[in-house]
């Protein structure tokens, strides 16, 4: 039987979005700190965009209405040059020169004076731990084969500084790639130098081996130190597991001397890597996006704009556009226009795209502001009520995912702190009386109670499921544990204390 082709015709509904809503989606996704850069960017790529950098004087005589004469000019001009039509010349030449069409790029006035400071935020960059330890190498006396092993055993510490790699498989290592023949003897003798770099405890290949690292190494070492000593040494395992009565009875030690010695191992770091790497990231300071203020009961907000450069369009290729559009043009010229005119599209489409961004992150977060409004006034956790990306969708007309990119790695400052937009959205539940409760007002809840429970006899998640539905909360045990799991809130049996 003959292959035979079917034809049929079929209606689709496809929903296409347009590079300009592309962009202005990505541009509504990027924090502050990203937006600045992706500016700038465009600010190199695209010479019709420029940063309004005038003074005051200038601004004012550009923004003067223009006089009669002036408008007649231009008449006879544009009548002398009147453009032939064809389909490289279907532009108004109108929406480059209206200076009032023109897009602000602030929504909110910037009532500071010209001559005020402007105080950025620095944000400055660390080295990674691994260069730290690299750089103490140069100051113990290796050879050449032992500064090899040592930049070897460096390069293989993850991000907590352990040693990741076993000791056959480092001495392959420096078999196959740097040729080098080394017993397991000499890397373990160049491991043990290593362990005595700062930050205490680095290069350790256990949280056993870490932590007697940093005990043999204090210089003010006292008997609780000893003890602790022999505590990690030796009870390990009784130790983690909170077993002190195990301690107290093979150790034959008093409560009054395992307390000492437990206070002296909780001071120690059990990852002495990120030691170095949060330098890094705690020096980058969080910039927030919205900012809160309290005013005598009243809430108002502002969008975060002060180091962000307002944006306009380029005049001298508004000119060289003026310049092109008569209708006698070489093609050179008529190459020319089109290439100002893609330029001034883009530029135009640029700013139109940073308003709109501006606008819906303003409008979502005026309607996060007064959906919480309680919660914004006090700064307590109670008074948040239940939240989702819906609800907010609903009350500004927008799409979820629109808000879910507002929501998304912004922050906002408040006066009680700089909180990730995200945060203030969660779920709901029903308390014992049917109220509607947020689930973040159940978690500062558990936590209180965590935080208020005896040390020596640490509640337990049944014994939370009672506590909270004594309180008004009906709450399944698999709940607690999760809740306190997302708190980073260890069992019952690692929350104990002497």
């Amino acid at each position: 039987m003959p292959f035979m082709l079917n034809q049929k015709l079929q209606q689709r509904l496809i929903q296409k979005l347009s590079p300009q809503q592309v962009l202005v989606m990505r541009l509504l996704q990027e924090p502050i700190l990203s937006l600045d850069q992706r500016i700038k960017q465009e600010i190199e790529e695209n010479p019709a965009l420029e940063e309004n950098t005038k003074d005051e004087d200038e601004l004012d005589s550009m923004d003067e209405e223009p006089t009669v004469d002036s408008i007649d000019s231009d008449e006879d001009e544009f009548q002398e040059q009147e453009p032939a039509s064809s389909a490289d010349d279907e532009f108004s030449f109108e929406d480059y020169v209206d200076e009032e069409d023109i897009p602000e790029y602030r929504l909110v006035a910037d009532n500071k004076s010209p001559d005020e400071i402007t105080r950025e935020i620095p944000i400055i960059s660390g080295i990674s731990f691994q260069d730290y330890l690299i750089s103490q190498i140069g100051l113990h006396k290796f050879t050449d084969k032992q500064y090899i092993i040592a930049s070897t055993i460096i390069g293989n510490l993850d991000e907590s500084g352990y040693l990741c790699r076993e000791i056959p498989a480092l001495a392959d290592d420096l078999a196959f790639n740097q040729s080098i023949e080394a017993t397991q003897a000499e890397i373990l003798e160049v491991l043990k130098i290593v362990q005595t770099f700062e930050p205490a405890g680095i290069a350790a290949r256990t949280l056993q081996e870490c932590l007697l690292i940093q005990l043999e190494n204090k210089p003010d070492r006292t008997y609780a130190t000893d003890l602790a000593i022999i505590i990690i040494k030796f009870y390990f395992d009784e130790f983690s597991k909170k077993h002190y009565d195990k301690i107290l009875l093979k150790g034959n030690i008093s409560e009054e001397e395992l307390r000492e010695a437990i206070a002296e191992i909780q001071g120690l770091n059990p990852k002495p890597g990120i030691t170095i790497s949060e330098v890094s990231r705690d020096s980058q300071y969080i910039i927030p996006d919205f900012l809160i203020t309290n005013n005598d009961g009243i809430l108002e907000l502002t969008l975060n704009s002060r180091n962000t450069p307002e944006l306009s369009l380029n005049r001298d290729y508004i000119s060289m556009l003026h310049e092109y559009g008569g209708a006698k043009r070489k093609t050179a010229e008529n190459d020319a226009l089109v290439f100002i005119k893609q330029k001034l599209d883009a530029a135009r489409g640029f700013i139109d795209a940073i308003k709109q961004r501006q606008e819906t992150l303003y409008t979502t977060m005026k309607a996060i502001m007064d959906y919480q409004h309680e919660y914004f006034l006090t700064g307590d956790d109670i008074k948040l009520r239940p939240m989702i990306l819906k609800d907010i969708a609903t009350i500004v007309s927008l799409d979820i995912s629109t808000v879910s990119r507002v929501a998304n790695s912004k922050y906002v400052q408040t006066p009680f702190g700089t909180l990730l937009l995200k945060s203030f959205f969660s779920e709901s539940m029903l308390n014992t009386e049917g109220e509607e409760i947020s689930t973040r007002e159940i978690k500062k809840i558990l936590s209180d109670n965590i935080e208020a429970e005896n040390k020596s006899k640490p509640l337990t998640d049944d014994e939370l499921v009672d506590l909270l539905k004594e309180q008004g909360y009906q709450i399944a045990r698999r709940t607690i544990a999760k809740y306190r799991k997302q708190l980073n809130v260890p069992v019952a049996r690692l929350r104990k204390e002497l």
